[in-house]
């Protein structure tokens, strides 16, 4: 594969970041961000892991920052505890009402 190819990867309520390079994360997360409220989604989970919580600091630095993200809190238990990231999302305005 090479440097500059495009993955698709579809847009669903959550993602698991255990697949992707530590260095992909950032911009992966900021599209997926963007995707995910384009496509009506009023929040999303985001599994980054327990382990040495890298990966968690990281996502949470992005939720901090970026604009379509109005909260995010630590997953219940049910949805992976603190190995998961649960952000609450804006509306988007270009978002179709009622799928239309």
């Amino acid at each position: 594969m090479e440097e500059d190819e495009v993955i698709r990867y579809p847009i669903e309520d959550s993602i698991d970041l255990h697949t992707f390079r530590p260095n992909e994360v950032k911009d992966l997360l900021n599209d997926y961000l963007e995707a995910a409220s384009g496509k009506g989604f009023d929040e999303v989970r985001i599994i980054h892991g327990k382990g040495a919580g890298v990966l968690r600091r990281t996502v949470h630095a992005v939720l901090k920052s970026h604009p379509m993200v109005i909260s995010f809190s630590e997953a219940g238990p049910e949805a992976g505890g603190w190995g998961a990231t649960i952000a609450v999302l804006r509306k988007s305005s270009g978002r179709a009402v009622n799928g239309e």
